[in-house]
């Protein structure tokens, strides 16, 4: 028999540290990917509770349900879920301010210039509408409607509809540990009590439970949350701080009783130090205050939390803490980080669930064999760190060009230095408007100029060729832009009719 010209051995087994959604999503995508010529273990303790505060999502997220095979209505009805076209901003800017970050294009691109130049140009000239009226997903969303994208429709508005979900986390972990235990993922129960390490590289070999039980394993997944125990407790990777540029450090969350209108949006309200979530359920809304603790007080943050709710409470509320950041390394050894173990960024741009998904599949593209290569381990690491970085400086944006001054908290916030790849972007802006995407990081050119747009941060000039086709022609194409996108939204449901007619949940 010849010798395999590989120099190393496959894998046998993956054990995962941890359920929660984090769990849940790497066990369903890794038994779909692998075919199931691993051994997929889980382990979770049902003693340990999970933070829960990740039920609004991005869009990605319909490539990552598609991939598992996964049925959007059964996926929304399961998970008490309902559609989102955006984020809702109130008092981010200057208090009384409101704008959206939605998904999808804004205007459509007609000449050598960005569509937004023109907007800009003549919107300083009083001769162009506010920016939302050129996105057919804030405007939908204001006027209380949704549909899915007419794939059937390419060219026209209803053919560029971006969505993502509101879901319930616990709802949809149990969702998908159903989908992963039918693809033969086994789960086991128990609280982890020691760990076994190999000598020599310290990769782990085994982890061991209170009862005596023993889980070996070629490949460990930390998604043991905050506590990283793996990749923190036994590999001692080190953790990267960076509340010098985000302050917060706690939370609160509540879910409260459902409101007549089912919105479909995220909304975060700016409060004086910090701000709120409100995510939309057909169940019930979930609420949380993300706020400094050095600027206000566990009690204020409740009370002010409880004074912003549609509803009753139905709980009350639970306190979250963290340390915004992330890992020195993801991957160390035979561990990877992935979900709060690996970083934690506060979930004001819906990017937690994300980050999930976008690490497993860093994970897939670079699965190891027994030889755990350094190189592809490091490219794993740059790849994690760059992401984490780029969605650190969008989340930072939001608080640097604030222009509030009614608290210490702001005012600190606007005055911080903040990293030099955002400073360079808001350089840019500041010049001549321009938003420049670097390398597919995260957020595209749409993301960032909503952001800015919509906090007042202004622009010396006017992008130089941005009147080369004349004003005149320039405002007919987008009173033309205008006009259809209206039209567009006339013709869609309302939220709540789609929601019934498709996707509704059994009562709770």
């Amino acid at each position: 028999m010849n010798a395999s010209p590989f120099a190393h051995a496959p894998l046998q087994s993956v054990v995962i540290v941890g359920g929660g959604t984090a769990g849940w999503m790497t066990a369903t995508a890794l038994a779909t990917a692998l075919r199931q010529r691993y051994r997929i273990t889980l382990v979770e303790s049902d003693e340990i509770g999970t933070v829960g505060v990740g039920e609004a999502t991005i869009p990605m997220i319909q490539l990552f349900n598609q991939v598992a095979g996964i049925d959007e209505a059964d996926f929304m009805r399961a998970t008490q879920g309902t559609f989102k076209l955006g984020i809702e901003f109130v008092n981010w800017g200057r208090l009384g301010d409101r704008y959206m970050h939605g998904f999808g294009p804004i205007g459509q691109d007609l000449w050598t210039t960005p569509f937004h130049q023109y907007w800009r140009r003549l919107r300083a000239l009083g001769r162009a509408a506010p920016l939302e009226e050129y996105s057919i997903t804030r405007m939908a969303a204001k006027a209380g409607r949704f549909m899915p994208a007419r794939t059937d429709l390419p060219n026209s508005p209803l053919g560029q509809i971006a969505y993502a979900y509101h879901f319930d986390a616990g709802l949809y972990a149990r969702f998908l540990r159903g989908v992963a235990e039918q693809r033969g993922v086994q789960r086991r129960e128990g609280r982890i009590v020691r760990t076994h390490r190999r000598e020599g590289d310290g990769h782990v070999t085994a982890i061991e439970l209170a009862s005596g039980e023993q889980i070996s394993g070629d490949l460990f997944i930390d998604c043991s949350g905050f506590r990283g125990l793996l990749i923190e407790e036994v590999m001692q990777t080190g953790y990267e701080n960076w509340q010098h540029w985000l302050p917060c450090d706690r939370a609160l969350a509540v879910p409260c009783e459902s409101a007549p209108r089912l919105l479909p949006f995220t909304r975060a309200t700016a409060h004086r130090a910090g701000w709120q979530w409100r995510i939309p359920l057909q169940h019930r809304i979930g609420n949380g205050h993300v706020y400094c603790s050095a600027h206000v007080s566990d009690d204020e943050a409740a009370s002010v939390l409880l004074a912003h709710l549609d509803g009753k409470p139905l709980a009350d509320p639970r306190p979250i803490r963290f340390t915004t950041g992330m890992r020195k390394r993801c991957w160390n050894g035979n561990v990877v980080a992935i979900g709060l173990s690996s970083g934690f960024l506060e979930p004001l741009e819906s990017t937690s669930i994300h980050l999930i998904q976008s690490a497993i599949q860093r994970l897939i593209d670079f699965f190891p064999d027994s030889g755990f290569d350094p190189v592809e381990i490091a490219e794993y690491n740059r790849r994690s760190r760059f992401e984490y970085e780029r969605v650190r400086d969008f989340v930072i944006l939001h608080y640097k060009i604030n222009q509030r001054s009614d608290s210490p908290f702001w005012q600190d916030c606007a005055a911080m230095s903040v990293p030099d790849t955002l400073a360079h972007k808001i350089e840019l802006f500041q010049a001549r408007g321009r938003v420049m995407r670097i390398d597919q990081e995260l957020f595209t050119d749409p993301a960032w100029l909503q952001v800015m747009e919509g906090q007042n941060l202004s622009s010396r000039q006017p992008h130089v060729l941005a009147d080369l086709h004349g004003d005149d022609a320039a405002a007919d194409y987008l009173e033309s832009v205008r006009e259809v996108i209206a039209k567009c939204v006339d013709v869609m449901p309302t939220h709540e009719e789609y929601l019934a007619k498709h996707c509704a949940a059994q009562s709770a």
